[in-house]
C-alpha cells in the first residue's frame, strides 16, 4: 500500500526549482574518489543507487576546490583542470529518477588531511591534534572566486545544485567560530565579521551560476563546544542568510576536531537539532533542512509536519538501506536496523559507514553488518594507498596550486 503523508509533498525552493519530496540524503565524505579528484564507477554506482531509491536531492559531501585543503585522499578535486566528462557522467548517474545531484563545496581548512596538505585557518594553532598555519589576507580574499569556480565546472557538468559547507569544524565553519578565529582584521571579532567570509562565498557563487539554480548552506547550530560557536551566534547568521540569494539552510551542528565528540556518534533517539530549528524557523523565510539524528519514518514525519522544517536529511539510515525513501512511502520498513558497537575508537564508527558505503557501489551490501575492526583496517589501507596516488598526481602541487 503506497502511501503519501508530509514527506511526500513537493517542496518549491526560492529559485524556482520543485524538489519532489521532503527527503535528503545529507552530505557525507564518501571517500570513494580515485586519489586523483576524479569520480569512480563505485562512487557513480552509489548514487545510481540513491536516486533509484526515491529522494529528492542527493549532496555529495566535500568535493575540493583545489587539492591542497582536502579533508580526505578519497575525496573529489573539481577546478579547471578537472576531466569534467567524469563529473558529467557521475552527474548523470546521481540525477536519474528524478534526484537532484547537489556536490558539496568543501575546503578542510586547519582539518586537511596532513599527509597530502599544509593545514591553514583562521588562526594559527600549535596543539596536540591541531597544528595549522594562519591562512593569508590575500588567500581569503581568493576564496570566494575559487567556490564560484567549482560551483560554475559543477552547473556546467549536469549538477541540479551546490551547497557550501560552513559547519562541522571546516573553514567557513572555523572563520565563524570564536574559539579558532583570533583574527583582528575585517574577517575576526564580531560575528558580523566573522560571517563576512561566507556571505562573500555566496554572492561570488550566485554571479557564477545565476538565479535559477540552488544554492544551500550547511550550518551548524553550535560548535558544542566551550567557547565555540554558539546558538546565539547561529541565529545572527541564519539572519543574515534569510537576506542572500541562497535557496535552503540545512542545519546540522558539532565539529571533527580532534576529541571533540561527533554529533552522529551520539547515543539516544531523535533528530539533534530540533530545536535549534524550531528557533531558527522564527527567523527565516528560507527552506530549512535539518540533519542528525532522524531514525524513524515518525521522527521524519514529525518534523516537517510541524512546521519547524522542510526537509529531512539523512546520512547512515540510508547507509544502512539506500532505498528507504521508497520503502516508506510503500508503508515499509518505518525504522532500518543500526548496528551498535561497543567501545569504538574515536573514527571507528565512521570508518564502519565509510567501507559500507563502498560496499553499496560494489552492489556487495548484505543484511549482515561486517566486523568494525576489519573495516578500520580496510580503511586505513585505502587511504595509505590513495595518499600515495594522490602525492604522486598532484606532484609539486600538493600544498596548494592544483594541476591534474
Amino acid at each position: 500500500m503506497q502511501t503519501r503523508g508530509p514527506l511526500f509533498e513537493p517542496l518549491q525552493l526560492p529559485c524556482g526549482l520543485t524538489l519532489n519530496n521532503r527527503i535528503a540524503k545529507s552530505a557525507m565524505s564518501d571517500s570513494l574518489g580515485d586519489g586523483t579528484g576524479h569520480p569512480t564507477a563505485a562512487q557513480m554506482r552509489l548514487y545510481q543507487r540513491w536516486a533509484a531509491g526515491g529522494l529528492s536531492v542527493s549532496i555529495i559531501g566535500e568535493v575540493q576546490l583545489k587539492s591542497g585543503y582536502a579533508e580526505n585522499p578519497g575525496n573529489l578535486v573539481l577546478n579547471e583542470a578537472s576531466d569534467l566528462e567524469r563529473f558529467r557522467k557521475l552527474a548523470r548517474h546521481g540525477s536519474e529518477n528524478g534526484t537532484r545531484l547537489w556536490l558539496q563545496l568543501g575546503h578542510a581548512g586547519a582539518l586537511a588531511y596532513a599527509p597530502t596538505s599544509k593545514p591553514k585557518g583562521p588562526t594559527a594553532f600549535d596543539l596536540q591534534g591541531l597544528r595549522c598555519a594562519e591562512i593569508t589576507s590575500e588567500e581569503i580574499r581568493q576564496l570566494p572566486s575559487e567556490f564560484s569556480t567549482t560551483a560554475r565546472l559543477a552547473k556546467q557538468a549536469g549538477f541540479g545544485g551546490v551547497q557550501i559547507h560552513a559547519a562541522h569544524g571546516f573553514l567557513l565553519s572555523q572563520f565563524l567560530s570564536p574559539l579558532f578565529n583570533k583574527r583582528t582584521d575585517e574577517y575576526g571579532g564580531a560575528i558580523g565579521n566573522r560571517m563576512r567570509l561566507l556571505l562573500d562565498v555566496i554572492e561570488a557563487t550566485r554571479a557564477a551560476v545565476g538565479r535559477t539554480f540552488p544554492i544551500a548552506v550547511k550550518l551548524n547550530s553550535s560548535d558544542e563546544l566551550e567557547r565555540g560557536f554558539d546558538e546565539e551566534d547561529a541565529l545572527k547568521v541564519v539572519a543574515a542568510l534569510d537576506r542572500s540569494t541562497i535557496d535552503l539552510i540545512d542545519i546540522s551542528g558539532g565539529t571533527y576536531f580532534p576529541g571533540a565528540k561527533s554529533a552522529s556518534d551520539r547515543s539516544g533517539r531523535g533528530p539533534y537539532f530540533l530545536e535549534f530549528a524550531k528557533r531558527a524557523r522564527a527567523m527565516t523565510a528560507k527552506p530549512l533542512m535539518l540533519t542528525g539524528g532522524f531514525k524513524t519514518r515518525a521522527q521524519a514525519e514529525d518534523a516537517v509536519a510541524s512546521g519547524a522544517v522542510d526537509i529531512v536529511g539523512l546520512a547512515r539510515a540510508l547507509v544502512l538501506e539506500p532505498s528507504l525513501p521508497n520503502l516508506w512511502k510503500d508503508d515499509q520498513k518505518p525504522e532500518p536496523s543500526f548496528p551498535r558497537f561497543s567501545q569504538a575508537p574515536e573514527g571507528g564508527i565512521t570508518a564502519w559507514y565509510t567501507m559500507r558505503l563502498a560496499e553499496i557501489g560494489a552492489d556487495k551490501d548484505t543484511p549482515v553488518f561486517g566486523d568494525l575492526a576489519q573495516a578500520i583496517h580496510d580503511y586505513a589501507t585505502r587511504d595509505t594507498l590513495r595518499t600515495k596516488v594522490w602525492l604522486s598526481h598532484f606532484a609539486g602541487n600538493a600544498l596548494g596550486n592544483v594541476q591534474i
